[in-house]
């Protein structure tokens, strides 16, 4: 029987899951109606012990795709992605709370989130707990980080192809980008400041801002990565141009024109880096190319994966 954690754990992750209800649907719709739009939840083991919060939507028989979110966010980021009616047919998306976000556990040592070796073991963990053959592999701002960790220790034989989503490859080269100072305030020591920076990130994050519900739920799950982990974040080295050199598989490099916190001069470096990338960039939008622009962004992923996939 799964411990009191464990069972609290899983109440959690899909209370967060769920999607809002409209006014009295708990006397309109059935339980089981509601049950059925969660994902299926599970536990990947790290190798230094860490537990990642794992969830799966879509075609269990699927394409196998891993959605990797950003700094301070946490899976449902990936929203308009796991409920687009084409992608779930088709799909099977794996989503998880990177170490120290969301549901994930949340080790406090700065050992826990400097070396390249444990985000790269993250995502081993996952592929390999979740069973996903040669999946694509999609990552978003930080998480082009992570995915490039992964590939410098683990190499690219297990995936089939990535997808790099307004994704940060060169942290030189991003240091001036226009939303920096603001998300430098959400290492604070003050929880006001962390707040108010935490809420002026993500406005800077949008061309076209997201619903007041939307925002709200993004600033709740922003405020489940304590300061100490974002701190222990930053300064990591990006030494990827060599791997992305020699690297031979299929990329897809998606990014905002306007985005303020992972420049587009980013997006082009990491196109140029690869051979055969491809890029898709996004006149009008910002750092959330998938959110503003979900359709399209859908509709390129779908046939990319289709692609890598052969």
């Amino acid at each position: 029987m799964p411990s009191m954690t464990r069972r609290t754990t899983l109440i959690a992750a899909a209370a967060l899951s769920a999607p809002p209800l409209a006014p009295g649907a708990f006397a309109q719709a059935p339980a089981a109606a509601a049950v059925e739009t969660l994902p299926k939840l599970s536990t990947a083991r790290s190798t230094d012990g860490t537990g990642l919060a794992v969830q799966e939507w879509g075609n269990p028989a699927g394409l196998p795709v891993v959605l990797i979110h950003g700094f301070s966010q946490a899976h449902l980021c990936w929203r308009k992605q796991v409920t687009d009616p084409t992608l779930t047919d088709a799909l099977r998306m794996i989503t998880f709370d990177l170490r120290g976000h969301g549901l994930s556990d949340k080790p406090v040592a700065r050992e826990a989130y400097q070396p390249a070796k444990v985000w790269a073991d993250d995502v081993k963990a996952v592929i390999e707990a979740t069973g996903a053959v040669r999946p694509v592999l999609a990552g978003w701002s930080y998480a082009g980080r992570v995915i490039s960790d992964y590939l410098l220790v683990h190499g690219p034989a297990q995936v089939s192809g990535v997808n790099f989503v307004n994704a940060v490859t060169h942290a030189a080269m991003n240091m001036q980008a226009p939303a920096s100072p603001v998300s430098a305030g959400m290492v604070a020591d003050d929880l006001a400041t962390q707040i108010r920076q935490t809420r002026a990130f993500l406005r800077a994050c949008f061309v076209r801002q997201p619903d007041q519900d939307a925002f709200e739920t993004m600033v709740a799950f922003n405020a489940m990565t304590p300061a100490a982990i974002r701190r222990n974040m930053l300064g990591r080295p990006t030494p990827y141009e060599a791997m992305f050199q020699s690297l031979r598989l299929p990329v897809l490099v998606s990014h905002g024109r306007e985005d303020k916190a992972v420049i587009p001069a980013v997006g082009e470096y990491t196109a140029a880096s690869i051979p055969g990338a491809q890029a898709s960039f996004y006149d009008g939008t910002g750092h959330l190319t998938f959110w503003e622009e979900a359709p399209r962004f859908n509709r390129e992923l779908l046939a990319f994966v289709r692609a890598a996939r052969g």
